[in-house]
């Protein structure tokens, strides 16, 4: 078994590995402005799928996919002389969509503010259906004509089937 804590070790290294040669060894004109976010490997340590996000178009995006295939072996021989492992990890890149989910999120909260606020200026100024407090309280009790807190008819003032067991 492998230890999680040796293979967390790996993977942060691996992701501040490929950030160093992406950004000093990579000098592809279709790497665009790049950020490694996250590396995960394999428990066996044979596969590494690497996060990375791109600023800029759905064009800069493709061309640095196309850029990170290329310079896949380079990379993977990097990782794997410097972690020392007997089998370098294979490297999957992965654009990392984070961002558009927040943009995302940001709309879906906005869209509900704006349907709150309508609903409290729709509600402004109205009144209830019926009473504010349609439940009975303890004080409307006092109302009772025989003076026991329980309504006309409960089960106390009916006796029990076959006389009183007292």
């Amino acid at each position: 078994m492998t230890d999680p804590a040796r293979v967390r070790r790996h993977a942060e290294r691996v992701r501040e590995l490929v950030a160093s040669v992406v950004r000093s060894q990579i000098k592809d004109p279709r790497l665009g402005m790049i950020t490694i976010t996250d590396a995960r490997i394999t428990a066996d340590l044979r596969d590494a799928t690497v996060f990375y996000t791109v600023l800029g178009d759905a064009a800069a995006q493709s061309g640095t996919a196309a850029a990170l295939e290329s310079a896949k072996g380079m990379l993977r021989s990097t990782v794997g002389k410097a972690l020392g492992l007997r089998h370098s990890p294979t490297l999957t890149f992965v654009l990392d969509d984070v961002q558009d989910q927040v943009k995302h999120i940001d709309d879906l909260l906005a869209q509900a503010r704006t349907a709150d606020a309508e609903v409290q200026r729709l509600a402004a100024g109205k009144a209830y259906a019926g009473e504010a407090q349609p439940y009975r309280l303890d004080e409307d009790d006092e109302d009772d004509v025989d003076g026991s807190d329980e309504p006309a008819g409960s089960a106390a003032e009916v006796p029990p089937p076959g006389g009183d067991r007292r």
